[in-house]
C-alpha cells in the first residue's frame, strides 16, 4: 500500500483544447495591472477570481429578489427558488441529490457543525483519525471533541514527497475509530490523496469518512457516489464562486444526526443544518459559478446534461493544468538553492495539483512573496492553516512556505514570469 498517491491514468482528452482566450475574457479581474505589469493571479489556493456572470447573479438577486425565505410574496418566493436552484447546481457538481446539499458561511463552520453533531454520540475510548497533510479546518473541529474524552490519532506522511503513508493510516484504523477525516488534496503542497481507498478502509472498520475537498474542487471532478464518502465539504470561492461553504452529506446521516440549531428552524433535511439567515445573494452566485464551469465543458465536448458538461470541463481543465504543472516542475528544478516540498516527478503529475510550496536559501517566504508582488505576481506565504504540516516539516518557525498556485485561467507565460522572477531573486 505504501502511500496515498493516486495512480496516473491516461487522461481522457477533451474534444477541444481549453479555449484560454475565452476563459480569461470571463474574469474581469485578470485585466488588472501592478506597477505597469499585468497581474498574474497565482494565489488560486487562497481563493480564485470570479467570472462576470457570478457578479451579475449576485447583483441581480439584490436588485430583484432580496427577501427572506418562505414568505407569501413574490421576492421571497424568488429567494426560495434561488436556493433550490443552487442546491440542484451543487448536486450536479458533486454527483448527489439536491436534498443532500447544505449551505453555510464556509467549510470551517460546516465542519464544526457536523463534528459537534457526531460528537453527541462519542465518548471516552472512541477515536478519530486525522492526517498531517490537512488544513486545520479539518483538524481543529475534530480535536475539539477531545473534551469528551475522544482520542485523536494522526496518519503520518513521507517527508520526501509529502504524501500520506497509507500503511500507517490503515494501521491506525481500529474498531474504536468512529471518523476518518482527510483532505482530497493538500492546500499547501498539492498532493492528491487516494480518498476512495481511505473511504473504503474507514467503512470496513465501521467508521464515517469525512472529506475536505476545498483544495481539490477547482482542479478535478468530484463524484461522491463513486467515493461513497459520508460527508464532503468544499468552498465555492475556491472554484470561481462567492465566499460560501457547501456540505454534502448522505441523506441518512443528515436525517439521523441531531444538529445544534434554534428551535424555530425546520427539522426538514437539509435545511435543519442551515441556521440563521443564509447569504442569499452569494447562493445565487453559486449557481452562476457552476454554470460557468458547465459552459466551459459545453465548449469542449458534446454533452447532454449539466453533470456531463461539468465532467467535460474538468477534462479540459486537467489537460491544461498538467501542461502548466510540467513546465513549473522543470523550471523549479533549475533554480539553485530552491527546495520544493511535495511531488517533483513529472511522471506523477496525476498525483498532484498545480500548487507548489517552496523555500529559497537566504530569503524568507514573506520576502519572496513581497518581491514577487511588486512584479505583479500574486502568491502566498506562511502556513495557509496547514499548521500540522508546517510543524511536521520544521518550517513553521521560519515563516512556512512560499506557495505558488495555478488554476485553469493561468497561462504558460505566467509560469515563465514566475520562474524568471524567482531566478532573478535568487541571483
Amino acid at each position: 500500500m505504501s502511500n496515498s498517491i493516486v495512480d496516473s491514468p491516461t487522461l481522457t482528452p477533451a474534444s477541444k483544447p481549453l479555449d484560454l482566450n475565452w476563459v480569461r475574457s470571463q474574469f474581469p479581474a485578470l485585466a488588472q495591472r501592478v506597477n505597469g505589469r499585468p497581474a498574474a493571479f497565482l494565489d488560486g489556493p487562497g481563493g480564485t477570481q470570479v467570472p462576470q456572470r457570478v457578479m451579475d447573479a449576485i447583483s441581480d438577486y439584490l436588485r430583484t429578489s432580496n427577501a427572506n425565505t418562505c414568505g407569501a410574496y413574490a421576492t421571497s418566493r424568488r429567494t426560495d427558488l434561488v436556493i433550490a436552484n443552487a442546491r440542484a447546481a451543487m448536486a450536479d457538481f458533486l454527483g448527489c441529490g439536491a436534498n443532500e446539499i447544505a449551505f453555510g458561511p464556509n467549510m470551517t463552520s460546516l465542519t464544526f457543525a457536523i463534528s459537534r453533531a457526531i460528537g453527541r454520540e462519542l465518548g471516552s475510548g472512541d477515536e478519530i483519525l486525522l492526517t498531517h497533510l490537512d488544513h486545520d479546518a479539518n483538524v481543529s473541529p475534530w480535536r475539539a471533541l477531545e473534551e469528551r474524552g475522544v482520542k485523536i490519532q494522526f496518519a503520518d506522511i513521507y517527508e520526501e514527497d509529502c504524501t500520506l503513508n497509507l500503511d500507517d493510516l490503515a494501521s491506525k484504523i481500529t474498531p474504536r475509530t468512529k471518523v476518518v477525516a482527510v483532505g482530497y488534496a493538500s492546500n499547501a503542497v498539492g498532493t492528491i490523496n487516494d480518498v476512495k481507498t481511505i473511504v473504503r478502509l474507514a467503512h470496513e472498520a465501521g467508521a464515517l469518512a469525512y472529506i475536505d475537498a476545498v483544495h481539490y474542487a477547482p482542479h478535478g471532478p468530484i463524484d461522491v457516489r463513486e467515493l461513497d464518502c459520508d460527508f464532503l465539504a468544499c468552498s465555492t470561492y475556491k472554484f470561481f464562486g462567492p465566499h460560501m461553504g457547501v456540505l454534502y452529506g448522505k441523506r441518512e446521516h443528515l436525517t439521523r444526526l441531531t444538529p445544534y440549531k434554534v428551535r424555530a428552524n425546520t427539522d426538514a433535511v437539509p435545511q435543519r443544518w442551515e441556521w440563521g439567515t443564509l447569504n442569499h445573494e452569494c447562493i445565487a452566485g453559486i449557481t452562476a459559478c457552476v454554470e460557468y464551469i458547465a459552459e466551459l465543458g459545453r465548449r469542449s465536448e458534446e454533452v447532454s446534461d449539466r453533470r456531463q458538461a461539468i465532467q467535460a470541463a474538468y477534462r479540459a481543465i486537467q489537460n491544461h493544468e498538467r501542461t502548466l504543472t510540467g513546465k513549473m516542475l522543470r523550471g523549479l528544478g533549475e533554480i539553485p538553492g530552491l527546495h520544493l516540498y511535495g511531488i517533483s516527478d513529472p511522471a506523477r503529475m496525476a498525483s498532484r495539483c498545480p500548487t507548489f510550496a517552496v523555500r529559497i536559501e537566504g530569503q524568507t517566504p514573506l520576502e519572496l512573496a513581497t518581491r514577487l508582488g511588486e512584479c505583479g505576481i500574486f502568491t502566498w506565504d506562511g502556513n495557509y492553516y496547514a499548521l500540522n504540516l508546517t510543524e511536521r516539516l520544521g518550517v513553521e518557525k521560519d515563516g512556512g512556505f512560499l506557495r505558488i498556485g495555478f488554476v485553469h485561467y493561468n497561462t504558460e507565460d505566467e509560469v515563465e514570469r514566475a520562474l524568471e522572477a524567482l531566478q532573478l531573486i535568487r541571483r
